[in-house]
């Protein structure tokens, strides 16, 4: 019990705490015990729980866990139930009953007809005559009135979904408005002008070959994904002996018996692809040029850091028996140089912004208000997009200068959308026969945003697309951008990449929409003692230090991801294409911003220089969740800055962010 104890603790206390309270340990552990399941086990239960009822279920106290405690419950019996009612009715049906499979395949029930029947293509209507006798599993989109999901006019009530959980209505969501976390409380929040601006006060410009993404996905050739992978091994050979002064002679091959200490760089992988990577099996593969493409395993012991799947590291140690590698050092991988700007394009950008006296560079009304959200923006049990309504009039109060939507808007995991159950909005421009998607989301996502782009015409809104993205043709990451204006967005909207990196005047920013940071909290190991407590800053550093969106390889299984609502309930996951891994790479400098939606609670912080943003996506599957809101302020400059060639954009010390509850 005292090691559960242990474990429990390390999981699930918040630091600085490091232990529980105990009412909630003890009901920890009595889930444990009464469920035969694993500390780890039971946090993946906890974070599908907590992602599951939204709004303000995420905290950990004695009320939370007695709620968790008795969903699993029901889960489980539920589950249980289920089981034992098929195993009946497949008693029930006996020896005699008609094959299913050729029912449905054109009519010949003990195959007969030798394939002379014609296969038909089943249609719905046996599922919808079936459907019409059912109450619905969700309420379908309203005919009504097309902005909103009730049949109605009304707000949706609060139901319970077939599972039972119950679904907050966005008109009855708590707490609207409220900040939950704040990055550089000491710089006011940005002061709306009296009007909107007559011109886009931000200049966007995009430092990825958004032509480069066009490629043809699925095309992929064992020979180039094996370059790619490594020649990325072989560069960081290079930069790790740039960075600590290294001569030729001290690297080799891990793999190789000697008694002479060497420095080995290559690739964390598992020696069980099956299983999750702890510290007895991690394993080193090297690249063909240094180490013949062999994989040798690690004894890490002595050593303290976080390994992960893909990961590349240099490491010192010996082989003496040929049999593994036993790591004494693992070096330091170099950062890359901070973003940086010539002195006299801030001085003309600031000009741009009217700041011309000393005051204005702390006056709030001359900074940068933009906005970030992430989907997906609408619950679960409509397609009203109430959400994504409400963040476009908070766009239009504050008069933003940028809007950034990361995917997906129109959500493949939508129950509705996958289903196809439901009703398009009762707009004149639709022809209900010849209807397509691209109707409806030019109704449901295009309208909001066009009658944000008409009120604020000096607004700029940037949309990422997601590998669950409907709308997008393109069905591997990394992602080419979606068609905007084709799909009734207005002009003021800029489709690029996933990812992309984008300036947006002198700052640098780094946009992902795959949930890179979940993925590494289920795969990452830790050895000794950790070099950075905190979780939601180790993660990014990841990142910041790998140089790449999407470090980890290979991707974590997507049936292990968080259940969706479909049907089939299996999670979309990391459809890679390894021959263009290098797209996801930053190849110029380190950028001043990281913006990462995940699953994992919403925050600001600021790591390696780099203010990172998870703003948590805009509506959760139950009830209504939160967005981003970053107040920029001037760079300013001194003499000694104007007389050097660049400068630093120093973006943490002058950007403020919110995490808002929408």
């Amino acid at each position: 019990m005292s090691t559960i104890t242990g474990e429990l603790n390390s999981i699930f206390a918040i630091p600085p705490a490091e232990e529980l309270p105990t009412d909630v340990l003890g009901e920890l552990q009595s889930i444990c015990r009464l469920h035969s399941i694993s500390p780890q086990e039971l946090s993946y239960k906890w974070e599908s729980y907590t992602m599951k009822m939204g709004t303000d279920q995420t905290k950990l106290d004695i009320t939370t866990v007695r709620a968790f405690k008795k969903d699993l419950q029901e889960i489980i019996e539920r589950e249980a139930r289920s089981k034992s009612a098929h195993m009946r009715s497949a008693d029930r049906r006996g020896a005699f009953a008609t094959p299913r499979h050729a029912t449905k395949s054109g009519g010949d029930v003990f195959g007969m007809l030798d394939g002379i029947t014609p296969v038909q293509q089943s249609s719905s209507g046996g599922n919808k005559r079936k459907a019409a006798f059912e109450t619905p599993s969700v309420p379908k989109f309203s005919k009504a009135n097309g902005m909103s999901s009730p049949s109605d006019g009304r707000s949706v009530p609060a139901r319970a979904d077939p599972n039972g959980n119950q679904s907050v209505s966005f008109a009855e969501r708590q707490n609207p408005g409220q900040i939950i976390e704040t990055l550089n409380g000491h710089l006011n929040v940005h002061e709306p002008p009296i009007a909107p601006h007559p011109e886009p006060r931000v200049k966007l410009t995009a430092n990825t070959d958004l032509k480069k993404f066009r490629y043809r996905p699925m095309a992929m050739h064992l020979s180039e994904a094996s370059e790619v992978l490594d020649d990325r091994i072989d560069e960081f050979q290079s930069l790790v002996q740039a960075h600590h002064n290294l001569e030729d002679s001290v690297f080799g091959n891990a793999a190789a018996q000697a008694t002479d200490e060497i420095i080995a760089v290559g690739r964390i992988a598992s020696d069980t692809p099956e299983a999750k990577l702890n510290a007895a099996s991690i394993v080193l593969e090297m690249s063909r040029r240094t180490g013949a493409g062999l994989r040798v395993p690690l004894k890490v012991e002595s050593v303290s850091s976080e390994f992960f799947p893909g990961q590349i590291v240099a490491v010192r140690g010996i082989n003496p028996s040929g049999d593994s590698f036993t790591v004494s050092e693992v070096l330091e991988i170099p950062l890359m140089a901070p973003a940086a700007s010539k002195p006299g394009n801030v001085d003309m950008l600031n000009e741009g912004l009217e700041v011309v006296e000393e005051e204005h560079f702390k006056a709030p009304s001359k900074a940068l208000n933009l906005i970030v959200a992430s989907g997906p923006y609408t619950a679960d049990d409509n397609l009203a997009y109430e959400p994504l309504h409400a963040l476009c009039q908070k766009a239009e109060e504050t008069c933003a200068d940028m809007l950034i939507l990361i995917g997906p808007l129109f959500d493949t995991e939508h129950p509705m959308l996958a289903s196809g159950d439901f009703d398009l909005p009762d707009d004149p421009s639709i022809e209900p026969d010849r209807a397509t998607l691209v109707d409806a989301f030019r109704i449901l996502v295009g309208k909001p945003l066009q009658a944000l782009a008409q009120a604020v015409p000096s607004i700029t809104i940037v949309c990422v697309p997601s590998t669950r993205e409907i709308m997008s043709k393109h069905v591997s990451w990394p992602q080419e951008n979606i068609q905007g204006r084709k799909n009734g967005l207005p002009k003021q909207a800029k489709m690029v990449s996933n990812p992309v990196l984008v300036s947006i005047n002198e700052f640098l920013v780094a946009i992902s929409a795959q949930d890179i940071l979940y993925e590494l909290r289920r795969e990452e190991v830790v050895v000794g003692k950790p070099k950075e407590n905190s979780l939601l800053a180790r993660l990014p550093r990841h990142l910041i230090q790998q140089r790449h969106f999407f470090p980890l390889y290979p991707p974590v299984d997507r049936t292990l991801l968080p259940k969706t609502g479909t049907d089939e309930g299996i999670a979309t996951g990391m459809p890679m294409d390894v021959s263009y891994l290098k797209l996801g790479e930053w190849l110029e400098a380190r950028p001043d911003m990281l913006i990462q939606p995940s699953a994992l609670p919403q925050f600001a912080k600021v790591v390696e220089d780099v203010v990172v943003v998870n703003p948590g996506p805009l509506s959760k599957r139950k009830g209504a969740g939160t967005y981003a809101q970053l107040t920029v302020y001037p760079r300013k400059l001194t003499d000694q800055d104007r007389s050097r060639d660049v400068v630093g954009n120093n973006l943490f010390e002058r950007a403020r962010v919110d995490v808002i509850r929408i």
